[in-house]
Protein backbone atom coordinates (compact mmCIF):
# COMPACT_ATOMS: atom_id res chain seq x y z
CA UNK A 1 0.00 0.00 0.00
CA UNK A 2 1.43 3.17 -0.90
CA UNK A 3 1.91 5.68 2.07
CA UNK A 4 0.39 9.21 1.42
CA UNK A 5 2.57 12.53 2.19
CA UNK A 6 -0.43 13.36 4.91
CA UNK A 7 0.71 9.74 6.26
CA UNK A 8 4.23 10.85 6.07
CA UNK A 9 3.79 14.47 8.08
CA UNK A 10 1.70 13.18 10.76
CA UNK A 11 4.32 12.88 13.45
CA UNK A 12 5.07 16.66 12.51
CA UNK A 13 1.51 17.77 11.32
CA UNK A 14 1.35 20.34 13.93
CA UNK A 15 4.79 21.68 13.57
CA UNK A 16 3.67 22.32 9.92
CA UNK A 17 0.62 23.58 10.70
CA UNK A 18 2.76 26.56 13.16
CA UNK A 19 5.43 26.90 10.77
CA UNK A 20 2.90 28.09 7.89
CA UNK A 21 1.19 30.67 9.79
CA UNK A 22 4.72 32.17 10.54
CA UNK A 23 6.14 31.87 7.43
CA UNK A 24 3.04 33.23 6.27
CA UNK A 25 2.82 36.04 8.64
CA UNK A 26 6.61 36.90 8.37
CA UNK A 27 6.04 37.16 4.26
CA UNK A 28 3.43 40.34 5.33
CA UNK A 29 4.62 43.73 4.17
CA UNK A 30 3.76 47.17 4.64
CA UNK A 31 4.38 47.78 0.38
CA UNK A 32 1.10 47.03 -1.47
CA UNK A 33 3.03 45.69 -4.43
CA UNK A 34 5.30 43.70 -2.48
CA UNK A 35 2.75 42.48 -0.35
CA UNK A 36 0.66 41.10 -3.15
CA UNK A 37 2.97 39.04 -4.60
CA UNK A 38 4.52 38.04 -1.37
CA UNK A 39 0.74 36.79 -0.91
CA UNK A 40 1.06 34.76 -4.45
CA UNK A 41 4.09 33.24 -3.22
CA UNK A 42 3.13 31.82 -0.37
CA UNK A 43 -0.63 30.70 -2.20
CA UNK A 44 1.47 28.49 -4.48
CA UNK A 45 3.56 26.67 -2.28
CA UNK A 46 4.41 22.99 -3.52
CA UNK A 47 4.35 19.58 -1.46
CA UNK A 48 6.47 21.23 1.83
CA UNK A 49 9.05 18.88 1.03
CA UNK A 50 12.06 20.92 2.25
CA UNK A 51 10.32 21.74 5.58
CA UNK A 52 9.55 18.06 6.37
CA UNK A 53 13.32 17.40 5.96
CA UNK A 54 14.23 20.12 8.16
CA UNK A 55 11.96 19.08 11.16
CA UNK A 56 12.27 15.56 10.93
CA UNK A 57 16.44 15.74 10.59
CA UNK A 58 16.24 18.01 13.73
CA UNK A 59 14.12 15.38 16.03
CA UNK A 60 16.07 12.64 15.33
CA UNK A 61 19.44 14.94 16.08
CA UNK A 62 17.84 15.34 19.47
CA UNK A 63 15.13 18.50 18.41
CA UNK A 64 12.28 16.83 20.47
CA UNK A 65 10.11 19.21 21.06
CA UNK A 66 11.40 21.27 17.73
CA UNK A 67 13.48 24.83 18.65
CA UNK A 68 12.37 27.68 17.33
CA UNK A 69 15.59 27.30 15.55
CA UNK A 70 14.33 24.70 13.56
CA UNK A 71 11.43 26.70 12.21
CA UNK A 72 13.96 29.33 11.43
CA UNK A 73 15.95 27.14 9.54
CA UNK A 74 13.05 25.80 7.46
CA UNK A 75 11.84 29.59 6.92
CA UNK A 76 15.90 30.55 5.80
CA UNK A 77 15.57 27.87 3.39
CA UNK A 78 12.59 28.50 1.80
CA UNK A 79 13.06 32.50 1.40
CA UNK A 80 16.60 31.30 -0.33
CA UNK A 81 15.27 28.83 -2.56
CA UNK A 82 12.41 30.69 -3.45
CA UNK A 83 14.64 33.41 -4.75
CA UNK A 84 16.67 31.32 -6.78
CA UNK A 85 13.65 29.66 -8.39
CA UNK A 86 12.45 33.48 -8.94
CA UNK A 87 15.66 34.27 -10.68
CA UNK A 88 15.74 31.37 -12.72
CA UNK A 89 12.04 31.76 -13.99
CA UNK A 90 13.74 35.57 -15.54
CA UNK A 91 17.00 33.40 -16.83
CA UNK A 92 15.05 31.17 -18.03
CA UNK A 93 12.53 33.27 -19.47
CA UNK A 94 9.89 30.65 -18.31
CA UNK A 95 6.64 31.96 -17.76
CA UNK A 96 4.92 28.98 -15.64
CA UNK A 97 6.40 27.31 -12.22
CA UNK A 98 4.19 23.90 -11.12
CA UNK A 99 1.92 25.17 -13.59
CA UNK A 100 0.72 28.79 -11.97
CA UNK A 101 1.91 32.02 -13.80
CA UNK A 102 5.69 33.01 -13.17
CA UNK A 103 6.31 36.12 -10.98
CA UNK A 104 7.81 37.46 -14.19
CA UNK A 105 5.35 36.62 -16.56
CA UNK A 106 2.83 38.62 -14.02
CA UNK A 107 4.83 41.56 -12.81
CA UNK A 108 7.60 41.22 -15.70
CA UNK A 109 11.27 40.84 -15.09
CA UNK A 110 12.22 43.81 -13.56
CA UNK A 111 10.01 43.50 -10.70
CA UNK A 112 10.84 39.47 -10.38
CA UNK A 113 14.54 40.34 -10.25
CA UNK A 114 13.93 42.77 -7.19
CA UNK A 115 11.07 40.31 -5.83
CA UNK A 116 14.43 37.69 -5.67
CA UNK A 117 16.64 40.28 -4.37
CA UNK A 118 14.05 41.35 -1.17
CA UNK A 119 13.35 36.77 -0.42
CA UNK A 120 17.52 37.11 -0.40
CA UNK A 121 17.95 39.85 2.27
CA UNK A 122 15.12 38.88 4.22
CA UNK A 123 16.74 35.21 4.32
CA UNK A 124 19.69 36.83 5.30
CA UNK A 125 18.24 39.46 8.21
CA UNK A 126 15.89 36.15 9.30
CA UNK A 127 19.34 34.15 10.61
CA UNK A 128 21.32 37.66 11.42
CA UNK A 129 19.09 39.33 14.16
CA UNK A 130 18.72 36.28 15.54
CA UNK A 131 22.30 34.78 15.26
CA UNK A 132 21.68 31.61 13.30
CA UNK A 133 25.49 31.94 11.62
CA UNK A 134 25.22 28.13 11.42
CA UNK A 135 22.23 27.90 9.64
CA UNK A 136 23.06 30.72 7.60
CA UNK A 137 26.62 29.31 6.44
CA UNK A 138 25.04 26.20 5.34
CA UNK A 139 22.09 27.40 3.60
CA UNK A 140 24.27 29.96 1.52
CA UNK A 141 26.70 27.19 0.94
CA UNK A 142 24.21 25.64 -0.76
CA UNK A 143 22.85 28.64 -2.58
CA UNK A 144 26.46 28.72 -3.84
CA UNK A 145 26.73 25.32 -5.18
CA UNK A 146 23.79 25.52 -6.70
CA UNK A 147 24.79 28.72 -9.21
CA UNK A 148 28.31 26.71 -9.60
CA UNK A 149 26.20 23.58 -10.76
CA UNK A 150 23.80 26.28 -13.29
CA UNK A 151 26.79 27.22 -14.69
CA UNK A 152 28.78 24.02 -15.10
CA UNK A 153 25.37 22.90 -16.86
CA UNK A 154 25.35 25.43 -18.90
CA UNK A 155 29.37 25.37 -20.11
CA UNK A 156 28.84 21.79 -21.08
CA UNK A 157 25.93 21.81 -22.89
CA UNK A 158 27.86 23.96 -25.26
CA UNK A 159 29.91 21.16 -26.05
CA UNK A 160 27.72 17.92 -24.78
CA UNK A 161 30.94 16.36 -23.55
CA UNK A 162 29.43 15.29 -20.32
CA UNK A 163 30.67 12.39 -18.49
CA UNK A 164 29.17 10.20 -15.95
CA UNK A 165 31.48 11.95 -13.36
CA UNK A 166 30.87 15.51 -14.45
CA UNK A 167 27.29 14.66 -14.58
CA UNK A 168 27.32 13.53 -11.22
CA UNK A 169 29.24 16.96 -10.02
CA UNK A 170 26.17 18.68 -11.67
CA UNK A 171 23.21 16.84 -10.06
CA UNK A 172 25.40 17.54 -6.45
CA UNK A 173 25.64 20.99 -7.02
CA UNK A 174 21.81 21.59 -8.55
CA UNK A 175 19.59 19.13 -6.75
CA UNK A 176 21.46 17.38 -3.98
CA UNK A 177 23.02 20.23 -2.46
CA UNK A 178 19.84 21.71 -1.31
CA UNK A 179 18.15 18.91 0.20
CA UNK A 180 21.69 18.43 2.37
CA UNK A 181 21.23 21.60 3.32
CA UNK A 182 17.84 21.02 4.67
CA UNK A 183 19.05 18.05 6.65
CA UNK A 184 22.34 20.12 7.49
CA UNK A 185 20.13 22.74 9.19
CA UNK A 186 17.72 20.35 11.05
CA UNK A 187 20.17 18.64 12.95
CA UNK A 188 22.38 21.83 13.43
CA UNK A 189 18.87 23.93 14.40
CA UNK A 190 18.64 21.07 17.43
CA UNK A 191 22.13 21.68 18.35
CA UNK A 192 23.61 18.65 17.43
CA UNK A 193 27.75 18.42 17.00
CA UNK A 194 29.56 18.08 14.06
CA UNK A 195 29.99 14.50 13.54
CA UNK A 196 25.79 14.81 13.36
CA UNK A 197 25.31 17.81 10.83
CA UNK A 198 27.62 16.39 8.53
CA UNK A 199 26.35 12.45 8.45
CA UNK A 200 22.83 14.14 8.02
CA UNK A 201 24.08 16.53 5.41
CA UNK A 202 25.51 13.00 3.68
CA UNK A 203 22.36 11.32 4.43
CA UNK A 204 20.62 14.08 2.65
CA UNK A 205 22.77 14.68 -0.67
CA UNK A 206 22.26 10.79 -1.13
CA UNK A 207 18.74 11.58 -1.51
CA UNK A 208 19.04 14.64 -3.57
CA UNK A 209 21.38 12.35 -6.02
CA UNK A 210 18.55 9.64 -6.32
CA UNK A 211 15.44 12.22 -6.43
CA UNK A 212 17.60 13.86 -9.52
CA UNK A 213 18.07 10.23 -11.40
CA UNK A 214 14.41 9.87 -10.80
CA UNK A 215 13.55 13.55 -12.36
CA UNK A 216 16.01 12.34 -15.61
CA UNK A 217 13.55 9.07 -15.97
CA UNK A 218 10.74 10.98 -16.31
CA UNK A 219 11.98 13.01 -19.56
CA UNK A 220 11.80 9.36 -21.19
CA UNK A 221 8.47 8.79 -20.73
CA UNK A 222 8.61 6.63 -17.65
CA UNK A 223 5.13 8.20 -16.07
CA UNK A 224 2.49 10.40 -16.90
CA UNK A 225 4.06 13.58 -15.06
CA UNK A 226 3.44 17.81 -15.51
CA UNK A 227 7.00 17.27 -16.89
CA UNK A 228 6.60 16.84 -20.59
CA UNK A 229 8.34 13.67 -22.18
CA UNK A 230 11.14 15.38 -24.20
CA UNK A 231 11.93 18.26 -22.52
CA UNK A 232 15.83 17.49 -21.63
CA UNK A 233 16.58 16.32 -24.88
CA UNK A 234 14.98 19.53 -26.44
CA UNK A 235 16.90 21.70 -23.64
CA UNK A 236 20.08 19.34 -24.92
CA UNK A 237 20.79 18.98 -21.31
CA UNK A 238 22.90 15.33 -20.97
CA UNK A 239 21.24 13.27 -17.79
CA UNK A 240 22.43 9.79 -17.00
CA UNK A 241 20.69 7.61 -19.52
CA UNK A 242 21.47 9.27 -22.30
CA UNK A 243 24.83 9.97 -20.99
CA UNK A 244 25.17 5.89 -20.23
CA UNK A 245 23.88 4.73 -23.91
CA UNK A 246 26.25 7.07 -25.86
CA UNK A 247 28.97 5.52 -23.70
CA UNK A 248 27.50 1.49 -24.90
CA UNK A 249 27.49 2.98 -28.52
CA UNK A 250 30.01 2.88 -31.81
CA UNK A 251 31.53 6.17 -33.01
CA UNK A 252 28.79 6.86 -35.59
CA UNK A 253 25.95 6.00 -33.67
CA UNK A 254 27.34 8.09 -30.85
CA UNK A 255 27.69 10.99 -33.75
CA UNK A 256 24.41 10.62 -35.37
CA UNK A 257 22.90 10.37 -31.73
CA UNK A 258 24.75 13.96 -30.81
CA UNK A 259 23.66 15.32 -33.81
CA UNK A 260 20.00 14.91 -32.99
CA UNK A 261 20.33 16.20 -29.75
CA UNK A 262 21.93 19.45 -30.83
CA UNK A 263 20.03 19.75 -33.37
CA UNK A 264 16.74 18.74 -32.76
CA UNK A 265 15.37 22.23 -32.79
CA UNK A 266 12.45 20.62 -30.75
CA UNK A 267 11.63 18.63 -33.60
CA UNK A 268 9.74 15.20 -32.49
CA UNK A 269 11.21 12.57 -34.49
CA UNK A 270 14.19 13.85 -33.83
CA UNK A 271 13.45 13.64 -29.76
CA UNK A 272 11.73 10.51 -30.15
CA UNK A 273 14.91 8.46 -32.05
CA UNK A 274 16.85 10.01 -28.85
CA UNK A 275 14.41 8.14 -26.54
CA UNK A 276 13.86 5.50 -28.55
CA UNK A 277 18.37 4.56 -28.90
CA UNK A 278 18.49 5.50 -25.05
CA UNK A 279 15.73 2.42 -23.97
CA UNK A 280 17.13 0.06 -26.77
CA UNK A 281 21.20 0.66 -24.88
CA UNK A 282 20.06 0.01 -21.61
CA UNK A 283 20.03 3.67 -20.05
CA UNK A 284 16.75 3.63 -18.68
CA UNK A 285 17.80 0.18 -16.34
CA UNK A 286 21.38 1.58 -15.51
CA UNK A 287 19.76 4.84 -13.78
CA UNK A 288 17.75 2.79 -12.06
CA UNK A 289 20.43 0.85 -10.48
CA UNK A 290 22.28 3.66 -9.63
CA UNK A 291 19.06 5.85 -8.24
CA UNK A 292 18.66 2.14 -5.97
CA UNK A 293 22.06 2.61 -4.88
CA UNK A 294 21.70 6.30 -3.55
CA UNK A 295 18.51 5.32 -2.01
CA UNK A 296 20.34 2.77 0.20
CA UNK A 297 23.18 4.33 0.97
CA UNK A 298 20.77 7.27 2.43
CA UNK A 299 18.89 4.58 4.37
CA UNK A 300 22.06 3.43 5.58
CA UNK A 301 22.92 6.47 7.29
CA UNK A 302 19.16 7.31 8.19
CA UNK A 303 19.90 4.06 10.23
CA UNK A 304 22.66 4.97 11.91
CA UNK A 305 20.81 7.81 14.11
CA UNK A 306 18.12 6.43 16.25
CA UNK A 307 14.39 4.87 16.24
CA UNK A 308 11.93 6.89 16.38
CA UNK A 309 8.42 7.83 14.52
CA UNK A 310 10.21 11.02 12.44
CA UNK A 311 13.34 8.21 11.35
CA UNK A 312 10.28 5.85 10.09
CA UNK A 313 8.79 9.45 8.29
CA UNK A 314 11.99 9.92 6.92
CA UNK A 315 12.28 6.14 5.35
CA UNK A 316 8.67 6.83 3.82
CA UNK A 317 9.62 10.49 2.84
CA UNK A 318 12.89 8.77 0.75
CA UNK A 319 11.01 5.98 -0.69
CA UNK A 320 7.99 8.43 -1.58
CA UNK A 321 10.34 10.77 -3.58
CA UNK A 322 11.62 7.70 -5.06
CA UNK A 323 9.02 6.13 -6.45
CA UNK A 324 6.57 8.96 -6.90
CA UNK A 325 5.11 9.48 -10.25
CA UNK A 326 5.27 13.29 -10.61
Amino acid sequence: MTVTLDQIQAPIAAEMEEFEQKFRQSMQTKQLLLDKIMGYIVKRKGKQIRPMFVFFTAKISGGDPLPEASFRGAALIELLHTATLVHDDVVDESNYRRGFFSINALWKNKIAVLVGDYLLSKGLLLSLENDDYELLKIVSNAVKELSEGELLQIEKARRLDITEDVYFDIIRQKTASLIASCCAVGAASAGADKETIERARLFGEKVGMAFQIKDDLFDFGTAEIGKPVGIDIKEKKMTLPLIYALQQADWLTKRRVIFNVKNNDGRKDRVQAVIKFVKESGGLEYAIQVMERYRNEALEILRTFPESASRTSLEQLINYTIEREK
